[in-house]
């Protein structure tokens, strides 16, 4: 066993971070549908038997998410901006012995897009309230960046990780000598583009995700409109040309919000304890979109959720979420 690692994301877990929507102009015209749907994906997480914590920003807020959520979810009260608690939130590791600890790289707002109060601190503030020692990086990294698979690989994306908004002093070796130090990871997948229109600059956990050691998900284009046909294409090309199984899912389709293309992707599910958490779009491929990850899950449960309204703040159920691993026993 490596000396530390970050889980993959269906090792066992002992709770689930999620992030309620509170602000008005994140969500023009969307927030309480984006609140119902949050609630919904806490509820199913909460009732399948794991524990969920999710964070609300203030008195009335609080009281809406409780208003909406079932009895089993736990609130916290928290200062964040942003609900995108993959990106903010602290990426955990096991160590060898079996311990614990917290890495918080840098946050810049997704390239100084998008910077509200908190968000820089919220990471850090999780990872010391669960009692774990928190390692702060300084190149910038959100956790909807990478996706690992449990074995030292990890995917991400040259549009992300390589872009001058986030780290510009570094290259792809150094990029890769720091999540190998910080994080455990040792070999990277390096795919192309993410989704167009997507906010993050094309995070792998909109275009490609592992389902178990060196098998990964990315989407078949459906339709001749789809507009991340080639993107789809050239990821699956380059896993499979790094040597990793390929298991092709329907894409939603294209997806349009007041004429403009949506980075809607079955892709953002998250993994938790008993049950994976599909975002649905009201597209006609939405029943085998879900069945296709379902197939993949055989040990857990597998559910669609509507996620459109939660899309129209720039992310989905995993990106809003983050996982507390369980400690592992000692090798």
């Amino acid at each position: 066993m490596a000396m530390m690692m970050m889980p993959p994301e269906w090792a066992p877990q002992d709770w689930i971070w999620i992030g309620f929507p509170h602000l008005a102009e994140e969500w023009p015209g969307w927030l309480e549908p984006a609140q119902e749907q949050m609630a919904a994906f806490a509820s199913a997480v909460a009732d399948s038997g794991q524990a969920v914590r999710l964070l609300v920003r203030d008195a009335a807020n609080e009281a809406r998410a409780r208003a909406l959520v079932s009895g089993k979810v736990t609130l916290e009260r928290r200062v964040y901006g942003d609900v995108w608690l993959r990106d903010t939130g602290p990426l955990v590791v096991t160590h060898a012995d079996g311990t614990r600890s917290a890495r918080r790289f840098g946050f810049n707002g997704w390239g100084e897009k998008y910077l509200m109060p908190g968000d820089l601190e919220i990471g850090s503030e999780l990872a010391r309230d669960a009692g774990l020692a928190v390692e702060t990086a300084a190149m910038i990294l959100e956790g909807g960046a990478i996706d690992g698979d449990g074995t030292g690989l990890v995917a991400t994306t040259e549009q992300c990780l390589l872009n001058p908004n986030r780290n510009p002093e570094m290259n792809r070796e150094e990029i890769e000598a720091e999540i190998a130090a910080r994080l455990g990871f040792t070999r990277v997948l390096w795919l192309g583009d993410g989704l167009v229109n997507d906010h993050t600059d094309g995070h792998v956990d909109n275009l490609a995700r592992f389902v178990a050691p060196n098998r990964m998900i990315v989407p078949q284009a459906t339709g001749a409109d789809d507009p991340n046909a080639a993107i789809y294409a050239d990821a699956a090309a380059r896993a499979k040309a790094f040597g990793v199984e390929v298991v092709r899912i329907p894409s939603p389709g294209r997806i349009e919000r007041d004429g403009r293309v949506e980075p809607a992707s079955y892709v953002n599910f998250a993994i938790t304890s008993h049950l994976v958490v599909v975002p649905t779009f009201g597209s006609p491929h939405d029943a085998d979109g879900v069945a296709a990850i379902a197939a993949l899950f055989p040990d857990r449960d597998t559910i669609g959720l509507p996620g459109e309204a939660v899309l129209a703040g720039g992310g989905g159920f995993h990106c809003a979420s983050q996982q507390m691993p369980a400690a592992r026993a000692r090798d």
